[in-house]
């Protein structure tokens, strides 16, 4: 199966996928639809809080053997669609770094949980575990006080920047 990404208004992701869905239940065998989220926590009111959010907001991804003309004109003309990656003429799977990037997430589940990290005697960011383990090369900037890193990463020529959680361990706890 090859995996293909399409743009969608950001926080109806899953309405789309739903609508998509009911219009393709006579061949849901041929396309599998992947909107990974993350568990984020977020302090509200003094108090932390643990919140599900779009791991790539305004995206989802088709697991499919080809886009075929008939999901092209579901999917095209079902509302809140903006258009599939790189364009709606040159529809292309994923491949190379895409591909792997997308595989080491789903990896982790539909639902991204936090990294465990530490840090070194040069205040750097070691991944001991975890989705940002592999990707410490993509890290911009890490805010201790949240718990978050933020990092680049492209996706069929757009950049885009996510943020994602981690849990401190100590030194005692690291795992090797």
């Amino acid at each position: 199966m090859k995996y293909y990404t399409a743009q969608v208004k950001t926080l109806k992701e899953e309405e789309y996928i739903k609508r998509i869905q009911d219009f393709l239940k006579f061949r849901t065998d041929k396309q599998r639809f992947i909107f990974p989220k993350k568990l984020m926590s977020i302090r509200r009111k003094g108090k932390e809080i643990k919140e599900m959010l779009p791991l790539f907001p305004g995206y989802i991804f088709v697991e499919a053997e080809e886009i075929d003309n008939e999901l092209y004109n579901i999917m095209r003309y079902t509302p809140n669609f903006y258009r599939f990656l790189p364009d709606n003429k040159e529809i292309h799977h994923l491949d190379g770094k895409d591909l792997s990037l997308i595989k080491h997430f789903l990896f982790f589940g539909e639902i991204i949980d936090s990294s465990k990290v530490f840090f070194d005697e040069n205040d750097r960011i070691v991944v001991a575990e975890g989705p940002l383990k592999g990707l410490e090369g993509c890290i911009i900037r890490v805010d201790k006080r949240k718990k978050r890193a933020r990092i680049r990463v492209d996706i069929a020529n757009n950049s885009l920047t996510l943020d994602l959680a981690f849990d401190l361990i100590t030194k005692e706890n690291k795992v090797e």
